[in-house]
């Protein structure tokens, strides 16, 4: 244990003393979480429509304020008589709503009136939401106006859980922490490794006659203790700027990240026992480790869209249980019985990249333990 603790001191008085890794270690996390906090909007809003009224009435004039009363669209600037060419063609909207005739008379006797809506489909899934939008826009006009003639047998009341206000920051933010706090650890971890390795000191540490488990071990606290701070930093300052607050018990948070930053370590340690110099090191950990994190965790597209066998890949990803975790905590509150089994995955993850890392860190060591090299 000593030993041990005499190699976690040594990486922490060395971290302390690069600057560019105190840096590494703190401001880039901020700025990532700012960055992806403010920047990624999964809901489309304040999309530009356009609005052909022939009907020039009150009520036409109402149907086309009820549109623009949401936030979700706002009026493009259009010329002409005709709003596709002039509006969508050249990309100034995504829609037009083209309100015919009679839209006023047809709708007080009580027929039906069609509404043409010409959406831009470039964007699937914005065109979607256009459409929904639109939709449920002209079904609320109606009943507004009392101008519903069969109101439909059967209606959904329909009521939020957890987000009632649909802020996005509680669904972004929390993701964020599990990226950021996969991806810095683990690329602190890697470029202390292979430090080692390009600057020949591993050679030393092997004299030393310290042994793979010892030196692993000693690595991986000290990281874990700068990874520890990470979170405190990262997370307070979420919390506060976006008004981020446990819903629930906060233990399953607190030993979760625990666990995931351990496995974080451990991931980076592997890389950079297995790179050859700097460069590679951080590669490895941007490609396999932000990617993944980014895209097969869960953070912005589900899990159930994922294809085979990347579905299968995201098992092993920890960064899709820690998510599970991290928005359990801030936004539904279930507390362990509903992410007992996440924690005990990142705790299984863990100790497989522990036993892969032990492993390819033994092989580079001779025999007796008296010496080796890369």
């Amino acid at each position: 244990m000593r030993r041990i603790l005499a190699q976690c001191r040594k990486e922490l008085l060395q971290f302390r003393r690069d600057r560019l890794t105190l840096g590494l270690a703190f401001l880039l996390p901020l700025l990532t979480l700012l960055i992806f906090g403010f920047a990624i909007r999964l809901e489309t809003k304040v999309i530009p429509i356009v609005v052909q009224d022939f009907d020039r009435s009150p009520l036409s004039a109402a149907y086309t304020d009820r549109l623009f009363a949401t936030d979700q669209f706002r009026p493009a600037p259009w010329r002409g008589d005709d709003p596709v060419a002039d509006a969508i063609d050249r990309g100034l909207a995504k829609a037009a709503v083209i309100i015919p005739p009679e839209f006023s008379r047809r709708l007080k006797a009580g027929q039906p009136v069609e509404v043409q809506v010409l959406v831009d489909g470039t964007d699937t899934n914005n065109a979607r939401v256009i459409r929904n939008s639109i939709q449920g826009t002209t079904a609320f006009f109606l009943s507004e106006k009392e101008l519903l003639t069969n109101p439909p047998p059967v209606q959904a009341l329909t009521r939020l859980w957890f987000n009632p206000g649909r802020k996005e920051s509680l669904y972004i933010v929390p993701g964020v922490y599990a990226v950021v706090l996969w991806i810095f650890p683990s690329l602190l971890a890697a470029i202390a490794m292979v430090k080692e390795k390009d600057k020949g000191t591993i050679l030393q540490v092997y004299a030393s006659g310290i042994r793979a488990p010892e030196l692993l071990l000693g690595k991986a606290l000290a990281y874990l203790l700068v990874g520890v701070s990470m979170a405190v930093v990262v997370m307070g300052l979420g919390g506060l700027i976006f008004q981020l607050g446990f819903a629930g018990d906060p233990t399953p948070l607190l030993v979760g990240t625990t666990i995931y930053l351990a496995a974080a370590v451990l991931f980076g340690l592997l890389l950079g026992v297995r790179s050859a110099n700097q460069n590679a090191a951080v590669q490895g950990v941007s490609l396999v480790g932000f990617l993944s994190a980014l895209l097969l965790s869960g953070f912005i597209y589900p899990l159930s869209n994922i294809p085979p066998p990347l579905s299968l890949v995201s098992a092993l990803i920890p960064a899709r249980y820690f998510i599970v975790i991290s928005r359990d905590a801030f936004v539904r509150g279930t507390g362990w019985a509903g992410v007992w089994l996440d924690v005990l995955m990142i705790l299984a993850l863990a100790a497989l990249l522990y036993l892969v890392t032990l492993r390819s860190l033994g092989s580079l060591q001779l025999a007796d333990g008296g010496g080796g090299g890369p």
